[in-house]
């Protein structure tokens, strides 16, 4: 990895962070979950821009990476990804939450632009991940599996089943990848359900588990390129701040979904530096 190569990713991620907010502010009255899609943005730079094996023009290549939002809340993020990988158009994104429209608040699956699963209750992507990593293990296929995670999301016992049985089958092709913002829909996620020593318990449960600065390219890139190779599925707990990116939306649960009026959108977008 060359420092090329991060120059080009912090650019994807600025990318992505802009259209995060363009989508947030035309979705007008609707809204968006803003600060969770910011506070994975440059995880998402990372897959999309260097990591997975996926090909916009070709989506249902059988051999594909697969790309699991189970945090259904940052949507917006994935579509902005999405975009700035090819998968949708400009129309596409000015669509966002039109009524009828193909690209709501919650994706709905939608292979031919990237999207594997339809999100809405959380809890579910671990297992459907599972699904799709034993898949290719009984297909002799070598794609992997990224599964985003909330943290709040994981105060489901699904997400925890799921854990057991990943460990259980060892498959080292899938990546639970858990956005740790530290906030959640009813803020704090401490005062919440605090769930403790998050990197010991999944190494304990037969996880290789690493933990990062979420808004490092660097550091995003050496956990992916590194790991995959203990025949253990794979744990990446990310240390990420909500809303990351945005001065007035960093760390402050208001912004887990709100809509932007004219002057924080101006500010946002001067902010995250956006090229006129």
């Amino acid at each position: 990895m060359g420092k090329g190569t991060e120059a080009k990713l912090q650019a994807m991620a600025k990318k992505i962070r802009e259209t995060i907010i363009e989508m947030t502010y035309h979705a007008g009255t609707a809204g968006a979950h803003v600060g969770g899609a910011l506070s994975c943005a440059d995880l998402l730079a990372v897959l999309y821009g260097d990591v997975m094996k996926i090909d916009a023009q070709n989506p249902f290549l059988e051999n594909r990476d697969r790309f699991i939002l189970s945090k259904g809340h940052s949507s917006v993020g994935h579509y902005a990804a999405l975009y700035a990988a090819g998968f949708l158009s400009a129309e596409d994104i000015q669509s966002f939450e039109s009524n009828g429209g193909a690209f709501p608040a919650h994706s709905v699956k939608n292979v031919e632009h990237g999207i594997e699963l339809s999100s809405g209750s959380l809890g579910l992507g671990l297992s459907f991940g599972i699904g799709e990593a034993l898949a290719a293990r009984k297909k002799g296929l070598d794609y992997k599996v990224y599964v985003l995670l909330g943290n709040g999301e994981c105060n489901e016992g699904s997400v925890w089943e799921a854990v057991m049985l990943a460990a259980q089958l060892k498959l080292e092709n899938l990546y639970m990848i858990i956005d740790d913002n530290g906030q959640q829909l009813d803020g704090i996620s401490e005062s919440i359900l605090r769930i403790p020593n998050l990197y010991e318990t999944l190494q304990s449960m037969g996880f290789e588990t690493n933990s990062v600065d979420g808004h490092s390219i660097g550091n995003l890139l050496h956990a992916f390129t590194s790991s995959g190779k203990q025949n253990k599925p794979v744990a990446i707990i990310m240390n990420t701040i909500k809303g990351k990116g945005v001065s007035f939306m960093e760390n402050n649960p208001m912004w887990h979904h709100a809509r932007l009026q004219t002057e924080e959108y101006e500010r946002a977008m001067e902010e995250i530096g956006r090229d006129d």
